[in-house]
């Protein structure tokens, strides 16, 4: 019964979730023709609904904590759902995104990722993909900000084990910027994939930024056992169980 009634709680949450996004969208859209800052109000705006309704709908609190970077940096962040993207949104000032090319044509979504400046790739051509990204950076075609990246290039569910791509740490060393890497456990709470959104607290945690300079290998190792390992420790503390060799 409980199980259900949770379920039930979980549809009308993504319900609202999805015509909140319509609704805002369509609101702010004029209004981000006027200045940029109204483009960041309106993304916030909505990460900060969907955090609250989470709250007091399903149960699901969230939490930010470190020092949320509001200089020009890489974010290096695990990425095991919608709500990892929201939270990690709600918290910088500027954030925009490596997206996959097809997300541009996404209603609502794609419109405010070109107005957020964010960089759409082709992930079926990864050399080309990085290529592009760097130039883009470099160019001045994407205003920097905060540009989140998910270095294992799609969702990981809690627990899971997916190699890491070297796209960020091209960025790193090509683009001469701090990388700050993110770890969090929201995937046991809001699976990649389904209705159910469960209870608890969700955290994305920001971890000490990693300074320009390292060589590439280097950058990768630091970079994967810092998100690793705290996102292990965010997901043990929520009550996950991991495997023995995590």
């Amino acid at each position: 019964m409980r199980t259900t009634v949770q379920w039930v709680r979980s549809l009308a949450f993504n319900f609202q979730m999805y015509l909140a996004m319509a609704l805002m969208a369509l609101a702010f859209a004029p209004l981000t023709f006027i200045s940029r800052r109204w483009v960041f109000r309106a993304v916030h705006s909505y990460c900060n609904w969907v955090r609250w309704t989470a709250g007091w709908m399903v149960g699901l609190k969230s939490e930010i904590r470190g020092e949320v970077p509001d200089f020009e940096a890489i974010v290096a962040s695990k990425h095991q759902s919608f709500f990892d993207i929201i939270i990690i949104v709600s918290a910088v000032p500027e954030p925009k995104f490596i997206m996959k090319k097809e997300i541009l044509w996404t209603p609502f979504v794609g419109f405010y990722g070109k107005r957020l400046g964010c960089i759409p790739v082709d992930r079926g051509k990864r050399g080309q993909a990085i290529k592009k990204m760097v130039a883009d950076v470099k160019s001045g075609a994407s205003a920097f900000g905060q540009l989140i990246i998910f270095p294992q290039g799609t969702r990981v569910a809690a627990g899971a084990q997916k190699k890491y791509k070297i796209g960020a740490g091209v960025l790193y060393t090509e683009t001469d910027r701090p990388c700050v890497p993110a770890a969090t456990n929201v995937g046991v709470f809001w699976k990649r994939h389904g209705v159910m959104r469960h209870p608890g607290l969700a955290v994305v945690e920001f971890l000490p930024a990693i300074e320009p300079g390292l060589g590439l290998d280097a950058f990768m190792a630091e970079m994967e056992e810092a998100v690793e390992t705290n996102s292990n420790r965010l997901m043990q503390e929520a009550g996950l169980e991991l495997p023995e060799n995590t």
